[in-house]
């Protein structure tokens, strides 16, 4: 499944730069290993899209049953860059 998520620009750039490996999410629509993510750079002060995009691989997810620190509800997703569309 490919889910389209909004992403802060300090945290698209991390992981565009290989410095984040994770996203750490609301498990509100049933994430699994395998699911593209199309993280979308968001502004939220000007609540727009900077046009920048990056595609990346879910490879392992943390819930609450396996890491008790983890809330329940959420997940953490171990993620692999696929593309980049960036258009700076």
């Amino acid at each position: 499944m490919i889910h389209e998520l909004k992403t802060w620009p300090k945290y698209f750039n991390m992981v565009n730069l290989g410095l984040k490996t994770f996203e750490l999410r609301k498990d509100d629509r049933r994430f699994e290993l395998g699911d593209t993510l199309v993280l979308k750079e968001y502004l939220p002060d000007e609540e727009k899209f900077t046009g920048n995009e990056l595609r990346v691989s879910v490879v392992c997810i943390l819930g609450h049953d396996e890491f008790p620190g983890i809330v329940f509800g959420y997940v953490v997703m171990g993620i692999e860059v696929l593309a980049r569309y960036i258009v700076r």
